[in-house]
């Protein structure tokens, strides 16, 4: 089959690529051929290196890692998931097209983590034109504006929902659906906004704020409400592990936010017990698993210093508790995570500067 897929594109390629017919949609032609085969390129001088964390193996990593919070988000909402995918990857995908082809590039193969990270980041019940308007301002305005892949500032997936939070509160605040339960959960129901008998008005952080505290057991397994990649704590942990293991992620960035997080809601809540939640509840309530292993990591929009990415670490952990706890959204993750991609070069700069001068004394 993939000796018949290589042959067939070998005879198309002539019409996509120099002055063939088809040439304005080589970007398109060079990102299939690149999903199933390696690409042909070589370097044209040497030397000869090739980074062993390519896009295509970060992508397939990341892809798999998501996978068990996927069935378990599948299983508890129902396969209205698979339709935010695929309106998440049919609107997101046109935009990087366009631009691809516009400035002939080729299509970059990191969409398609933003493209299923998005629909898992939103409230289950949000309406399908809204994920596509979401996550097309996320690609164009996250990314596309600042050149495309490796030059984006912010995470697209987290622009995106960025603007749907403040364009459209009332919505993205209220489209929760209570998870499915028995031996199906929800797989054979297709469950939106009209299903009445469905929706719950409150997520385990917005119930919190009303003095109702969620059981552990229920936040590890996924039983509760909330975005459908981040109620299962088992699954998203898993996953996560698995990217720490194989390199694909840095092991400092996941500790330093957990960590300064844990560290810093242990004092607060000993000061004052009746405002910060318990800190092993609060690290498995809401989205900050799900953030910390899966956004905040990721390369493009992260220090690459070890020290660079202490301190972003630190200031998403951080920045996470206070505005859970002391302003009116009930979750921080999110606007933690971008306000630490805007300090992430400086925090490289600072890094690698006092690098410099412990060598210079070391001399």
């Amino acid at each position: 089959m993939m000796k018949l897929l290589q042959t067939m594109l070998n005879k198309a390629r002539p019409s996509f690529h120099d002055n063939g017919k088809l040439r304005g949609l080589k970007p398109v032609f060079d990102a299939t051929e690149n999903f199933f085969f390696a690409p042909e390129s070589n370097t044209r001088a040497a030397p000869h290196i090739r980074d062993p964390l390519d896009i295509k193996r970060f992508m397939s990593m990341v892809i798999i890692a998501l996978m068990p919070s996927v069935a378990a988000a599948f299983y508890f909402f129902g396969p209205r998931l698979l339709a935010m995918i695929a309106v998440s990857y049919a609107a997101g995908g046109a935009v990087e097209t366009l631009f691809a082809v516009v400035r002939k590039e080729e299509i970059n193969e990191g969409f398609l983590v933003t493209g299923l990270i998005f629909p898992l980041i939103l409230p289950p019940a949000l309406p399908l034109w809204m994920v596509a308007v979401g996550v097309a301002f996320g690609v164009l305005v996250g990314k596309e504006l600042f050149g495309g892949t490796g030059r984006n500032l912010f995470n697209p997936a987290l622009v995106g929902r960025c603007f749907l939070a403040l364009g459209y509160p009332s919505m993205m605040a209220g489209n929760w659906i209570s998870p499915g339960s028995g031996p199906l959960g929800r797989l054979v129901q297709y469950v939106d906004a009209s299903s009445v008998d469905a929706i719950s008005s409150a997520t385990p952080l917005g119930a919190a704020k009303q003095g109702v505290m969620t059981p552990v057991p229920d936040l590890l397994w996924g039983s509760v409400s909330g975005s459908p990649g981040e109620t299962c704590a088992i699954a998203i942990i898993a996953g996560g592990l698995f990217l720490v293991i194989t390199r694909v992620i840095n092991w400092r960035t996941v500790a330093g936010i957990l960590g300064s997080f844990a560290l810093l809601g242990a004092v607060l809540r000993h000061v004052d017990p009746s405002t910060f939640a318990p800190v092993g509840w609060q690290l498995l309530a809401g989205g900050l698993l799900f953030g910390a292993f899966f956004m905040a990591t990721d390369p493009v929009t992260s220090p690459v210093t070890n020290g660079g990415k202490w301190a972003y670490a630190v200031v998403i952990g951080v920045a996470t508790l206070l505005i859970r706890a002391l302003t009116g959204y009930v979750e921080g993750v999110m606007f933690a995570i971008l306000l630490a991609n805007i300090a992430a070069p400086a925090f490289d700069e600072v890094a690698v500067h006092f690098r410099l001068r412990r060598l210079q004394h070391e001399r």
